[in-house]
């Protein structure tokens, strides 16, 4: 990847150490919640989700996203890429964040999630870890943008490689919507940790979080939207069907994606109703991209099948070559996608979230849509990336389905007994339930399937981290250089809309200066709801 293979390769390994060291945590989570094991004190339950959630929200795909956009930037521009020790640096400030948030987890002393909380108050070194971390991803940002903006000056009139479009589309809503949790670290958070404001307001931080809270989700799925465009149809032999379409669906995610977050606050009273309906619409607008993206694959996928001589109205289904890890992992999202798009259904209805607020439900739902179709679309980028970035062809090809299929598998297995003990009214983040309840006891067998799952997923990670361990020990082969795939019509120009980014974020910033302005701005003047904090570390409280 023209001199940037070892940056990429840093940042997959990386990510997937700290994956490796999060997975195990999950699944002890689910265990010592079900009847299957005897209670535990709640402060290690709370330990081990603030760990695991900080790891699989601020650090695992980040890394992922830096990482692959780098090779984005090099392979889909036909140049190496430039700023190659800027990048190293903010690969080492994201690393170090990530070391500084998690030691005081470890230790005990910052046990408020990776969604904060306040007024809980953890060990100061924790928010600056987690802002150390963000503020080392800037610079990738600043580093994606640039390379887009070169490119277009060195290449005037052509259209910028949907890749490297699209990558800049998650470095700049990354940007923005990181934005949000910084604010409520840097202005809420840390002066009351160092005892420079006497309260925090736990309904500003709380509408700060939302800012980033689910615009976050699509920063992590664009490099799995970026996979399916620009890798999948060339690893089922085809090609894509259309190349605008795909700029279209990117420019809808970048543009619907921030003024969304507070479906999340439906039952805060802080919040207008009118304002909560305002973003109810447009979470549900965030379909559209996903259906235009899922139409647009399937169409890729029909031309590959047909070309591989499949006939009939889906005999193109059965022609494609499943055996290959990428399409089966893509298979296997869109499923996963799918059923956890169903179930975001009911939690973006204003009406409907009410019955599923705060419940277990919630939590199948995103673990479904990121744990699920998001992460095993990471595994298939990691297995088409590896052997271009070690130079030795990927170890085992069985155990790589086998690895896909139980990824899948297990993480079915953990959703869909939270969505039904969620609709049961079972609240999520419960250190441990009194299954001998009677009113709790019909739910135990549920609670513990979900926990089978789990180690089905251990299970699975612990394949996937052997294979690459095996591919990165095998034999040097010659491999072919990494491609992305060709559109049915490559665009030969393109109107300014769809090749760079001016009128969209000015569009951006107008929508969430509607959605969120006046919100923020009753917070900030009226200041009626802040109160003194309640540190979660024994030898803090004060």
């Amino acid at each position: 990847m023209q001199g940037s293979s070892r940056l990429v390769l840093a940042h997959f390994w990386a990510a997937f150490a700290t994956f490796a060291v999060a997975i195990p945590l999950g699944a002890w989570q689910m265990l010592v919640r079900s009847p299957l094991h005897q209670w535990i004190p709640p402060e290690l339950y709370y330990r081990a989700v603030t760990a695991h959630g900080t790891t699989f929200a601020y650090v695992f795909p980040t890394l992922v996203a830096m990482g692959f956009g780098y090779a984005v930037c090099s392979v889909s521009l036909g140049r190496p890429m430039r700023g190659l020790p800027l990048a190293w640096v903010s690969f080492l400030l994201v690393m170090a964040g990530a070391a500084m948030a998690l030691a005081p987890v470890a230790a005990g002393n910052a046990n408020v999630l990776y969604t904060f909380y306040p007024p809980l108050l953890g060990s100061s070194y924790y928010y600056l870890g987690v802002l150390l971390a963000v503020i080392g991803s800037w610079i990738w940002i600043g580093l994606m943008v640039w390379h887009f903006r070169r490119w277009k000056i060195d290449n005037p009139g052509l259209p910028v490689p949907l890749a490297m479009f699209a990558t800049t589309v998650g470095a700049l809503l990354w940007g923005w919507t990181s934005l949000g949790v910084s604010a409520e670290i840097a202005f809420l958070i840390l002066p009351n940790a160092y005892g420079w404001t006497p309260t925090v307001d736990p309904g500003l931080a709380r509408l700060l979080f939302s800012w980033t809270l689910h615009a976050i989700v699509y920063f992590w799925l664009i490099p799995t939207y970026i996979s399916f465009y620009v890798l999948l149809p060339q690893a089922a032999g085809g090609r894509l069907y259309s190349d605008k379409m795909g700029r279209i669906a990117f420019l809808q995610l970048l543009i619907f994606s921030m003024p969304i977050g507070l479906h999340h606050l439906f039952v805060d009273p802080q919040i207008g109703a009118g304002f909560k309906f305002l973003h109810a619409v447009f979470t549900g607008m965030v379909a559209v991209p996903t259906l235009l993206t899922i139409f647009t694959i399937c169409a890729s996928l029909e031309i590959a099948g047909r070309l591989r001589g499949g006939r009939g109205p889906f005999g193109w289904i059965a022609a494609l070559p499943w055996d290959r890890p990428f399409v089966l992992a893509t298979g296997l999202s869109l499923l996963m996608l799918g059923l956890g798009g169903a179930s975001g259904l009911i939690n973006m209805s204003y009406v409907l979230n009410s019955t599923v607020h705060n419940t277990q439900w919630v939590t199948g739902h995103f673990h479904l849509i990121y744990g699920g179709s998001i992460v095993i679309m990471y595994f298939a980028i990691a297995y088409e990336l590896w052997p271009r970035l070690t130079g030795r062809p990927l170890a085992a090809p069985k155990l790589v389905r086998l690895q896909l299929w139980t990824w899948s598998v297990g993480m079915v297995i953990v959703t869909l007994p939270w969505h039904l003990v969620g609709v049961m009214g079972q609240p999520r983040r419960m250190a441990y339930y009194d299954f001998t309840n009677s009113a709790l006891a019909s739910q135990g067998i549920w609670v513990s399937v979900s926990a089978i799952g789990g180690f089905v997923l251990v299970f699975s990670a612990a394949l996937f981290i052997g294979v690459l361990l095996a591919s990165h020990r095998g034999p040097a082969a010659a491999i072919s250089p990494l491609k992305f795939s060709l559109a049915v019509n490559p665009p030969r120009r393109l109107p300014k809309s769809l090749n760079s980014f001016g009128i969209w974020a000015l569009l951006v910033l107008a929508l969430t200066v509607a959605n969120y302005g006046y919100p923020l701005a009753q917070f900030v003047f009226l200041n009626k709801s802040a109160v003194p904090a309640f540190p979660v570390s024994q030898n803090d409280r004060r």
